[in-house]
């Protein structure tokens, strides 16, 4: 028995030898974000929709944009691929009433839980 034994943990020492070490990217994705997909390096990115295969979003984003904008575009996930933080204006409707609010978004992604639109997207100079 102690023969296998030494034979499973070099197999295993072997395995954990050979593998590459993981990246600041696979770090993100496991501390509960996300890869940006396909948004652009220093651009905020909106997706319609949850689309999250293991390399991010690959939908196209109904909001690419690296500058301050307003408009009104659907929203259910983004990602501030900038080191700049972001505050984000959203709306949606409720049974006939529509919420407003803005949320303070760090570089990284996130959702929202229910379906939104997006409405103004600002950067700011302090930190969330």
């Amino acid at each position: 028995m102690p023969l296998k034994s030494i034979a499973l943990a070099a197999a295993v020492t072997g395995v954990l030898a050979t593998a590459p070490a993981a990246s600041a990217a696979s770090v993100q994705a496991a501390d509960g974000g996300w890869l940006p997909g396909n948004c652009p390096q220093g651009t905020f990115c909106v997706w319609p929709n949850w689309d999250h295969p293991a390399e991010g979003p690959t939908a196209t984003p109904s909001l690419v944009t690296s500058s301050e904008w307003s408009g009104n575009v659907p929203a259910f996930n983004y990602y501030n691929h900038t080191s700049r933080n972001a505050e984000i204006t959203w709306s949606y409707n409720y049974l006939g009433t529509i919420h407003t609010g803005a949320e303070c978004v760090r570089p990284g992604g996130g959702n929202f839980y229910v379906p939104m639109f997006v409405t103004k997207v600002t950067w700011q100079p302090r930190t969330c």
